[in-house]
């Protein structure tokens, strides 16, 4: 009974290399990784991936492989004591090839523990796996960084993740009984667990404990209860980590790729983890910097859009913001307004300023009679509402910032502005 304890995802972690599942650019036969760790010379470095894509398991390999003590840390919740504690008892210990810490999410650590850590990475005492679900590159501190060797572990395939659910089922058999499949259920529970083994394990744990048994004995595994126990298990997507950032990126480049299906597809992963503040940032977003005045209406519906999403709250709100995600993905596009306000910070960030003209300025002295002296000419006293003037500080009056877009909207009004300047101008 002891043995049943264990969790199942424990009980199949794979103890060689060439158990592991995927990760074949690194771990393969000529991968970086696998040639580092034949070596023996371990450097420090940093496992950056998704979670259940193998970065614990490769860790203890190594130190199996290399004859290391390993100690494993979690910066959710250790200190930088913790870490000292280890160097402490690496003298009582004596181990002749080293201690080797695994220090898990690595990004929870602050920048100042972040640079404690550089004292015992290099003084040789220990080596140091730091792992992480974020970019490395954001949110691991450059000193750390430019002395550590990324390594980044990709998602698992539904493919890779069947290998572990069979061999799970196979431990499982012999835990609980003999079990009668149906067709497809292996493949479901691998290809719900979104590329996580220890969640699809997790589920193939779960399915034996709960089944019913046949009259002859069996457990019976059907299709409908693996749904049920792969349902939590369907959405891997952290808001708090690289999936967050991910999928929202995603849901924004295919309104700006005019692609619906695909914008809806990233719309439903996001409001499915729940994260309905994030989508909607995204949406408002793209009506001014995708679409802008290509079809400037876009902002006052997309505004209405998700205003009725907030109101409403889930379920319901994924109809209006539906309706944003398929009015921005087939509206025209126009990237002019973004271009256009970047330039104009391009020039403020590189000084570029200078008086504001006269005549464009506050008048400070009502009543002085310097007021006369501004020469400010009121445009809605002309003809087409406009007279030439300059608006621009001296030192960039033929900035160009704004150029219109080749849509319909935009030629039509730089037709349009471009007959009243050139009558005004005698052309």
């Amino acid at each position: 009974m002891m043995e049943h304890t264990r969790p199942l995802a424990d009980e199949i972690r794979p103890q060689t290399l060439d158990e592991v599942y995927g990760q074949r650019h690194i771990l393969g036969e000529n991968g970086l990784l696998r040639r580092i760790i034949r070596s023996g010379q371990i450097p420090n470095m940093i496992f950056y991936g998704p979670s259940g894509s193998g970065k614990t398991t490769v860790a203890n390999i190594i130190a199996r492989e290399t004859n290391r003590e390993l100690r494993r840390l979690n910066a959710t919740t250790a200190s930088l004591q913790d870490i000292k504690d280890i160097i402490a008892e690496l003298d009582t210990f004596l181990a002749p090839n080293g201690v080797l810490l695994y220090l898990d999410e690595i990004q929870y650590f602050n920048k100042k523990q972040q640079q404690s850590l550089l004292e015992f990475i290099e003084n040789g005492k220990i080596t140091l796996i730091a792992s992480t679900t974020e970019n490395p590159y954001f949110y691991v501190y450059n000193a750390v960084l430019s002395r550590s060797t990324v390594f980044e572990f990709k998602e698992l395939t539904a493919q890779d993740v069947l290998q572990a659910v069979r061999r799970a089922v196979s431990i499982a058999s012999g835990r609980f009984g003999e079990a009668d499949i149906e067709e497809g259920v292996l493949e479901h529970i691998a290809a719900s667990s979104g590329g996580d083994v220890r969640k699809a394990v997790n589920a193939v744990e779960l399915l034996f404990t709960a089944a019913a048994r046949s009259r002859e004995g069996k457990l019976l595994l059907t299709l409908e209860d693996a749904a049920l126990a792969a349902q939590k298990n369907a959405m891997r997507y952290d808001r708090d980590g690289d999936q967050h950032f991910d999928a929202v990126s995603a849901l924004m480049k295919s309104l700006r790729g005019s692609d619906p299906d695909a914008a809806l597809h990233y719309l439903a992963r996001a409001l499915s983890a729940g994260d309905l503040a994030g989508a909607c940032r995204r949406i408002l977003c793209s009506a001014s910097e995708d679409i802008g005045m290509a079809y400037p209406q876009a902002a006052a519906i997309v505004k209405a859009c998700v205003d009725s999403a907030l109101q409403l709250g889930m379920p319901e709100a994924r109809l209006p913001l539906a309706q944003a995600v398929i009015l921005l993905a087939t509206a025209p596009k126009s990237n002019s307004v973004v271009m256009a306000v970047d330039r104009a910070f391009a020039d403020v960030r590189a000084g570029k300023a200078g008086p504001i003209p006269r005549e464009l300025q506050n008048v400070h002295a009502d009543g002085t009679g310097f007021e006369r002296e501004q020469g400010y000419l009121y445009p809605h006293d002309f003809p087409g509402h406009w007279v030439r003037q300059q608006y621009l500080p001296d030192t960039l009056k033929d900035a160009v910032y704004y150029e219109y877009g080749d849509n319909k909207t935009e030629q039509a009004a730089k037709k349009y502005w471009e007959l009243i300047k050139g009558e005004r101008d005698g052309h």
